[in-house]
């Protein structure tokens, strides 16, 4: 039965979707199957793996228009599969508004399919909206990005207040998987102090693995291709890898 992670923050520019994408990779690179669901309408998780949004996406599958299984597609990587999306998941929002338990139409579309993964990872969108509360009401646990910059825990504080009232009411069950420091550079005080900030604010639920700062990790995208395919041994790569292993360690 497959672990569904939701990766979230509602403050952009985290590397909340390199994230997504790149630990999907590995975790597939590492022998696992793995589903990636792109809940933000952006597409940016679905042209990262190098996929289109067809006829059948994300959107139909919460508007019940179709079963996921139609909207799955497989990327260029064994045991990565992409639930793609693009600028109509946006309506969703306002066409679910008022449905009875909208806010469990992602669990139950992903119920199907659950069994065939070891792990779903799904990318939220960049806001506290229906998307999201989707996914944390889906997810078993969710993985936090948080950049080493000014403002880090800027939004963090109304993250954790909405993780906790979907614990009261829509997910008993959801745990949090970790925080992840990204967009490091060790050569600077600000990185340094931040990092001290964030492992001083959340304590043991930090991941190990750190992610630098790295060009190859910003020009992957462009080229439709993960950093696991694009340049492994890049420090962005090795670094993903890393997370990718945490991941599993931390799931047997």
């Amino acid at each position: 039965m497959g672990k569904i992670i939701a990766v979230a923050n509602q403050k952009g520019g985290v590397g909340k979707t390199t994230t997504v994408v790149s630990l999907s990779a590995y975790l597939a690179e590492q022998g696992k199957r793995v589903l990636l669901v792109d809940a933000d309408p952006q597409g940016n998780a679905t042209s990262g793996v190098g996929c289109e949004a067809d006829k059948y996406t994300l959107y139909e599958a919460l508007l019940m228009q179709c079963e996921i299984e139609k909207t799955i597609q497989k990327t260029k990587l064994d045991r990565l599969n992409v639930c793609p999306s693009d600028i109509r998941l946006a309506g969703a929002e306002i066409e679910l508004i008022d449905v009875e338990r909208r806010e469990f139409r992602m669990r139950a579309a992903l119920s199907r399919v659950k069994d065939q993964y070891d792990f779903i990872v799904i990318d939220c969108p960049p806001s506290l909206s229906l998307l999201t509360i989707n996914a944390l009401t889906a997810a078993q646990s969710v993985l936090i990005p948080i950049q080493t910059e000014y403002y880090a825990l800027e939004g963090v504080t109304a993250l954790m207040d909405t993780i906790r009232r979907v614990r009261h009411s829509l997910n008993t069950a959801l745990e949090i998987e970790g925080v992840l420091l990204t967009m490091y550079d060790g050569r600077t005080n600000l990185s340094l102090q931040v990092a001290a900030q964030v492992k001083k604010h959340f304590k043991n639920q930090l991941f190990r693995t750190v992610i630098p700062r790295n060009v190859r990790l910003g020009e992957a995208p462009s080229h439709g291709e993960p950093i696991s395919r694009y340049d492994p041994r890049s420090q962005g790569g090795l670094a993903y890898a890393a997370l990718a292993a945490e991941v599993i360690r931390n799931n047997r």
